[in-house]
């Protein structure tokens, strides 16, 4: 190794090398500072996508992983009844009259827009409606919490008419009610003509009454579980025997509940039976047990003389769900990588160095319950941007981390900025010029 040794000529020259060291740093940060200037901020990059699967096996559920139950229902759905979930379809978009389970419909309604002490005056109309019914007359006056149980345990036609007239103003204007109230709770494809599901058409229009067993599904869901007034449905539906009169006290009626799926399975919650020659019989019902609720609804389940077609249909339905589906957890830790943005100010407070700002997600709500089949998967989708740009804010939201099933969203969490971070401008520069050379 060589040795230099200076007097004082060399210590001139030094300090002289020295000098040209400090101007070639100056124009050099002189530099950086003016294409920082000038190239401002950038648009925020590409998102970055990351897939995680939870641990819960292969895929598909019901008709999905090939699952094949032998239904007499022309068209049939087994749902989940708190997640609105199809866990198992057998032509559940098909549109079908679905004959006097359309009185969950008329029955909830009533519920949710009249007083149960209203007195209801029978109209001409409603006395001449067809068998099955209440025997009421042209005039006759009956509180209408009484015509509840009339309509849902007995299925008395006149009594459906009668609450429609007296709660929606007419037959029409109730149907126009229940349309609503069904495009309301996500049913795409049932149409609403009479309240009682006797066969009906519109007219020119070329509709009838009808809908889908997916869509009836929705709607007893909703009668369970989102109404406002799901207690009370459940206290008239679940009921064995009603006795009442009319409001003169003239004539009594004694009601008893044909819902024989009540006595057949532990936990049955509710439901409905029908039946007109174009719908066959059909049935709508719920149950409730170890903490899952299904519905299942049936379509054109036979003919006479089989009526208990829909009760050896819904048992089964009913017996896949419980024994092939549990509530898992699928919720997981997330780890995000800090982002890099540009243009902002480095943790090291060097101007060349990348400037990364620390992510996360609020997860207050650590549980995410899904009833799941063995063999059913979980993602976890990560989305984040590849870059921010300066300056950015403490508790910006920049991402999501999303978890899906069968393409379903199922939740959605926000990605947050954990700190501020300050866009390298001519003032930091500047500061930043002064900090070197004040050393």
């Amino acid at each position: 190794m060589k040795r230099f040794w200076a007097g004082n000529n060399g210590k001139k020259d030094a300090e002289r090398r020295e000098g040209e060291k400090g101007k070639r740093k100056r124009a050099a940060l002189a530099v950086m500072c003016a294409v920082l200037l000038l190239a401002g901020v950038g648009e925020s990059g590409n998102a970055r996508a990351d897939i995680f699967e939870a641990e819960n096996g292969g895929e598909g559920s019901g008709k999905e992983d090939g699952t094949q139950l032998q239904l007499y229902s022309k068209a049939a759905v087994l749902m989940d009844a708190d997640s609105g979930r199809v866990l198992y379809g057998k032509n559940e978009d098909e549109k079908l009259p679905m004959a006097s389970t359309t009185k969950i419909m008329t029955c909830i309604l009533a519920l949710e827009n009249g007083d149960m002490e209203d007195a209801v005056t029978v109209s001409a109309y409603a006395a001449a409606q067809p068998k099955v019914h209440l025997g009421m007359y042209q005039g006759q006056e009956f509180r209408l919490g009484d015509l509840l149980y009339s309509l849902m345990l007995e299925s008395h036609n006149d009594a459906a008419v009668a609450i429609a007239e007296h709660v929606g103003g007419s037959v029409e204007g109730f149907a126009d009610m229940m349309n609503r109230k069904a495009e309301e709770i996500g049913c795409e494809d049932t149409f609403f003509i009479t309240p009682n599901g006797l066969d009906a058409s519109a007219g020119g229009e070329g509709k009838v009454h009808s809908t889908t067993a997916a869509d009836l599904a929705r709607i007893m869901k909703y009668c369970i579980g989102e109404s406002p007034k799901s207690g009370e449905f459940l206290e008239v539906t679940r009921t064995q025997s009603y006795s009442f009169t009319d409001t003169e006290g003239k004539r009594s009626y004694s009601c008893n509940n044909h819902n024989a799926f009540l006595g057949m399975m532990e936990g049955a919650l509710s439901g409905k039976t029908g039946f007109t020659n174009n719908a066959g019989y059909c049935y709508v019902g719920a149950l409730r047990r170890d903490g899952k609720t299904f519905v299942v609804a049936l379509l054109a389940c036979g003919w006479p003389n089989h009526k208990s077609y829909k009760w050896s249909d819904t048992k089964q339905l009913m017996s896949y769900g419980l024994e092939n589906y549990e509530y898992r957890n699928v919720y997981e830790e997330t780890v995000l990588q800090p982002v890099l943005v540009e243009g902002g100010i480095p943790d090291s407070g060097k101007p060349y160095d990348e400037a990364y700002l620390q992510v996360g997600t609020e997860e207050e709500d650590r549980e995410i319950n899904v009833l799941l089949k063995e063999g059913e998967k979980v993602e976890k989708n990560v989305l984040l941007p590849e870059r921010l740009t300066a300056p950015v804010e403490k508790g910006k939201q920049v991402g999501t981390v999303n978890y899906y099933l069968n393409g379903e969203l199922l939740r959605e969490y926000p990605v947050l900025t954990a700190e501020d971070m300050g866009r390298l401008d001519f003032a930091w520069m500047l500061h930043y010029i002064w900090k070197q050379y004040s050393l």
